[in-house]
């Protein structure tokens, strides 16, 4: 499974202005699955019977992203299947954190509902560790769960199989994974046995769905019919239960939809991904206080630093929070969900705290504190806020207690 399940969660952003126009008169429907994704055995399966079920002749290929390395399926690669290999992605992933709804797609109801959960040992004469020593994949939505989790060491794995193999091999007391990634391991490893139970998390409930481009209403709907009657008779659950959480371990949200940012770990130490892989990263407890009740003015920043901080955000951040800071595996970082008009509970300087000691995740704390202040006007920038002529330092960043709230472009 060379490419791991961070394509699940870079499609989320995906390519505004794919061609995606195929005529219900041709002779097929191009259906494309993501590479190594664990659930590609059931999105061929549930591509083929509801294309079936909807009349419309359809060939499912697995060889439409050519060129994938362990960093997932990047953009370029996304849009150059899209254009040439493709008229629709079965195994679209869409959460309420990364829904790709910005996007110009099109998107059918879910025929699946799936989600990360704590994965261990069945065996309770397992090795125990010194510490709990939790297993994640790498810049997935794993690991921003698993950096939630108080008094940890992070196992940070390269794919699914790996991050569960784990546990198997008792590197790691837990692993939180994908669902449908234990399914597939459990299928080439029948003799092993896990104890599953689910995770409560933002990042945590995921939904499976076929994505179309814009101007593909009509084929959309009819899919949709399909999904329908196939869920009314019966075939749709037939498909989908080997893949669907079982009893007990359903993905739940925490009583107030929260973020890592807000209500996090402070701190994730940072060391490289070689060495967190090697020996695990401790993480530290506490939280992150914002008290939006007491305000001043927003810090000031300039236009040389929104600049910088584009660049930066750009490599640093885009591959979870997405190239328009809408949410790909990580939340939105611009619009209301981010900042809303009014009554906001964060804060500029808790968001920065925690974007400078916890981000990127894979190498926490690698920028310059100048770096962090500079991407941070970035985003001051684009929820709003205008520039003015004093620099914003890392200092009056992270002092400011003003809340996080949109300004309206005047």
């Amino acid at each position: 499974m060379k490419t791991r399940l961070n394509s699940f969660a870079v499609a989320s952003l995906l390519l505004a202005g794919a061609a995606l126009s195929p005529s219900l008169a041709s002779a097929h429907v191009r259906v494309c699955t993501f590479p190594g994704s664990p659930s590609a055995t059931l999105d061929r399966a549930v591509a083929l019977e509801t294309f079936r079920t909807a009349g419309v002749p359809a060939t499912v290929t697995a060889g439409a992203f050519d060129g994938s390395d362990d960093d997932g399926v990047s953009l370029k690669e996304l849009h150059r299947a899209l254009v040439k290999n493709c008229d629709v992605i079965a195994g679209f992933p869409r959460s309420s954190v990364a829904d790709a709804s910005d996007s110009k797609l099109r998107f059918s109801r879910g025929y699946l509902r799936s989600g990360y959960v704590s994965v261990a040992a069945s065996d309770a004469s397992a090795q125990r560790l010194g510490a709990d020593v939790v297993a994640a994949t790498y810049a997935t939505p794993a690991q921003l769960i698993a950096v939630q989790q108080q008094n940890v060491k992070l196992d940070l794995e390269n794919t699914p199989e790996l991050t569960i193999a784990a546990v198997a091999a008792g590197r790691a007391q837990r692993a939180i994974v994908w669902y449908p990634a234990v399914v597939a391991y459990a299928s080439e490893h029948p003799q092993q046995r896990f104890a599953i139970s689910g995770t409560t998390s933002p990042y945590a409930d995921w939904h499976l769905v076929f994505a179309f481009g814009q101007k593909d209403a009509v084929l959309q709907r009819r899919i949709d019919a399909a999904l329908i009657k196939m869920k009314t008779d019966g075939r749709l659950t037939a498909l989908t239960r080997q893949w669907s959480l079982p009893e007990g371990a359903q993905a739940a949200l925490p009583p107030k939809a929260t973020f890592a940012y807000r209500d996090g770990p402070i701190r994730l130490a940072a060391v490289s991904t070689a060495e967190l892989t090697r020996a695990g990263t401790q993480v530290q407890g506490g939280f992150i206080k914002v008290d939006a009740s007491t305000g001043d003015d927003a810090p000031s920043f300039d236009k040389s630093q929104v600049k910088h901080g584009k660049s930066l955000y750009s490599s640093s951040c885009a591959k979870c929070h997405g190239a328009d800071l809408k949410g790909l595996n990580a939340p939105a970082l611009s619009g209301p969900a981010f900042a809303p008009a009014a009554n906001s509970h964060l804060t500029i300087g808790g968001v920065f705290g925690y974007m400078a000691t916890n981000m990127p995740a894979d190498r926490p704390g690698k920028l310059k504190d100048q770096d962090y202040a500079d991407i941070m006007a970035f985003l001051l920038s684009s929820n709003g806020y205008t520039a003015g002529s004093a620099k914003l330092t890392a200092d009056s960043a992270k002092a400011s207690k003003t809340p996080l709230n949109g300004k309206t472009p005047q």
